[in-house]
């Protein structure tokens, strides 16, 4: 079994870098492009699930991509960001020198380990899968999912970088979990 991740395509703040948890935003019209150009890369090839995001920038890459009846799956929505919402980074060490969503502390927001635990159940539900799995979701999301199908805890994910319409893939190598494929 093999775990296919789209990352959605561009929005206004993921073109921006401001944190886009709850805040439900539209694909930019490059984003819709690169969704469409998505569909290319997945033709042909069979999955024995199809699962998404419920955010409109998800589903509507999902759909641009070939999958309009791909099963909505709440627990790859992105991280809750809680007061992080909406704003970036930058802004937020203006007052939180330091801060990371991988190892810091996010007020009103989800825990690395709240998301663990999801995340584990969208990968307990695809390995439980007879065939491969498509799944579209988010930055933070997908980024923590590939640490947690290697067996690290979600702060791994700061390592690993993901385009906006990017194809990834996880499988094993030799019956250990691995990234086959990253940010391509």
């Amino acid at each position: 079994m093999v775990l296919y991740l789209v990352r959605h395509g561009a929005t206004e703040w993921s073109k921006n870098g401001r944190h886009t948890g709850v805040t439900d935003l539209p694909l930019l019209p490059e984003g819709e492009d690169d969704a469409r150009r998505m569909a290319s890369r997945l033709a042909g090839h069979e999955f024995a699930s199809v699962i998404t995001s419920p955010r409109q920038r998800a589903r509507r890459t999902a759909e641009l991509a070939g999958f309009p009846d791909a099963v909505v799956d709440e627990d790859l929505v992105e991280w809750g960001y809680g007061e992080y919402e909406g704003i970036s980074t930058v802004q937020i060490r203006e007052t939180d020198p330091g801060w990371s969503i991988w190892t810091g502390y996010t007020p009103g927001g989800e825990t690395a380990d709240e998301i663990a635990a999801r995340l584990d159940r969208v990968i307990a539900r695809a390995r439980a899968c007879d065939g491969d799995v498509l799944a579209f979701a988010h930055g933070h999301c997908l980024r923590a999912l590939a640490a947690r199908w290697v067996e690290e805890p979600v702060s791994f994910g700061r390592f690993l970088m993901l385009g906006t319409a990017t194809l990834s893939i996880l499988g094993d190598d030799r019956g250990q979990a691995a990234v086959l494929t990253w940010n391509s």
